[in-house]
């Protein structure tokens, strides 16, 4: 396993491996990697011949007062778990290899960016979108693949894909969680052992929705009811969104007769969890 922190160095390695007929799958990281990230990685050790992992913290995909310095870090754990998997090259740039002085260029994907994250955290997918497409273009992968727990992230790359022809294959893998039951996140670790119990409303409240659909319940406020009441039973939670959404468009649904995404955003103390559950209307 080889780590890389330049670009010009990436691009090349990259050229040559797809010029010897070698595929190659990308999983973008923020590091501070977890089973969940391993479980995406594996999933591209099996679909090409070349697996390349991402390690950045991206600034512009955080706002003013969020967490981007305080995010987790640890390197060198992180190489020991992807070579534990088999990743072959880490890509490890500096913010200013990938935003040199003068970098004034940003992809923003409009309709699908708009709601859920997209209120309280208006400009996260413009630097989401412009990461990754910056990162499709040096890594030059085949397949790149991403975790349904960032379900609106999902939806914003296969629309950039698509309206900017990438000829890359993408996939999502269904989210990971802990054994309470709790999504895996790099930002878990924030947690205080009163705050992790409470933030398991989250996963709780997404069983109490999946029971009421299974009774034939199909209007979506009748479901956000009981899941907002589950989750405010709980006194360090605060809740930003929970809504029903088209699973394409991400638009709010007030009846489930198409594919439908139920999303939640929640901050428990200071930390914002995120999930989502999905429904099919022949369920």
């Amino acid at each position: 396993m080889k780590t890389l922190s330049s670009v010009k160095e990436m691009q090349e390695f990259a050229e040559d491996s797809r010029l010897s007929g070698k595929t190659i799958a990308l999983v973008p990281t923020m590091g501070f990697l977890h089973q969940g990230h391993l479980e995406l990685m594996e999933e591209g050790k099996k679909r090409a011949d070349i697996l390349i992992i991402s390690i950045f913290v991206n600034p512009t995909q955080f706002g003013v007062g969020e967490d981007l310095e305080k995010y987790p870090r640890d390197m060198e754990r992180d190489k020991k778990l992807a070579e534990g998997v088999g990743v072959d090259i880490i890509f490890a740039p500096s913010a200013s290899e990938m935003y040199p002085k003068g970098y004034q260029t940003y992809v923003n994907v409009k309709d699908v960016t708009r709601n859920l994250c997209g209120i309280s955290r208006p400009t996260h997918f413009r630097g989401v979108t412009t990461v990754v497409a910056k990162l499709f273009n040096i890594v030059k992968p085949h397949i790149a693949i991403f975790g349904e727990k960032d379900f609106q992230q999902l939806v914003t790359i296969r629309q950039m894909v698509k309206d900017l022809n990438f000829d890359i294959e993408i996939v999502g893998i269904p989210t990971v969680r802990e054994k309470d039951g709790l999504a895996m996140s790099s930002r878990n670790t924030y947690l205080t052992p009163e705050e992790r119990k409470a933030a398991l409303s989250l996963n709780q409240a997404i069983s109490i929705a999946r029971d009421i659909f299974r009774s034939g319940e199909r209007r979506s406020e009748s479901i956000l009811r009981e899941v907002k009441k589950r989750i405010e039973s709980e006194d360090l939670t605060d809740i930003d969104y929970v809504k029903m959404c088209d699973s394409q468009t991400l638009e709010d649904i007030e009846e489930i007769d198409r594919g439908a995404v139920l999303a939640i955003a929640v901050k428990v103390g200071r930390t914002r969890l995120i999930d989502n559950c999905t429904f099919e209307r022949g369920e």
